[in-house]
């Protein structure tokens, strides 16, 4: 069997919703889809957000001079205890509204990017401020509420990475 690439025929990007007024409203992100192979199938790790407890993938703000993917596999770091390798591939994008400590809330896309898990460090900087858990892509799509990352999640298929 030949080396698959991901199209867009396999790939299709939801409609984003975003409730915004003027583009300087939008903020970016960069999201890591962190997993796992587990006797050939994917598992696909997420993590509790530290307020309302949901389930979520990490993700953070783009960061100067570092790229998409490796700003996502620091997120993944930071937040779940990742120790693993990005793809440079943006898997697709999702938009949530982010609420901040003082109650602004801003529209956010957030850009998805694989990240291979090697293995999951106990002490890492959000240790105790999450919670995370490993589940099949359907079942990982079920637990998340943003429509379009339930999409990526359900769709992902990771022999269509480039190794």
């Amino acid at each position: 069997m030949g080396q698959r690439r991901m199209t867009l025929q396999n790939t299709r990007q939801l409609p984003l919703r975003i409730n915004a007024s003027h583009k300087s409203d939008v903020r970016t992100q960069f999201a890591a889809l962190c997993y796992r192979v587990n006797n050939g199938k994917p598992e696909i790790l997420l993590i509790t957000s530290r307020g309302r407890k949901r389930w979520i993938v990490p993700k953070g703000w783009p960061m100067h001079g570092v790229t998409p993917g490796t700003a996502a596999l620091q997120e993944a770091w930071e937040e779940a205890g990742v120790q693993g390798k990005a793809v440079e591939h943006c898997l697709g994008v999702y938009s949530y509204p982010k609420e901040f400590d003082d109650g602004t809330i801003v529209s956010c896309v957030a850009m998805v990017y694989p990240v291979r898990v090697k293995a999951l460090a106990h002490d890492f900087p959000e240790a105790g401020q999450r919670q995370r858990k490993w589940f099949s892509p359907k079942k990982a799509a079920a637990k998340v509420s943003e429509p379009e990352l339930g999409h990526i999640l359900r769709s992902f298929d990771h022999r269509l990475l480039k190794p």
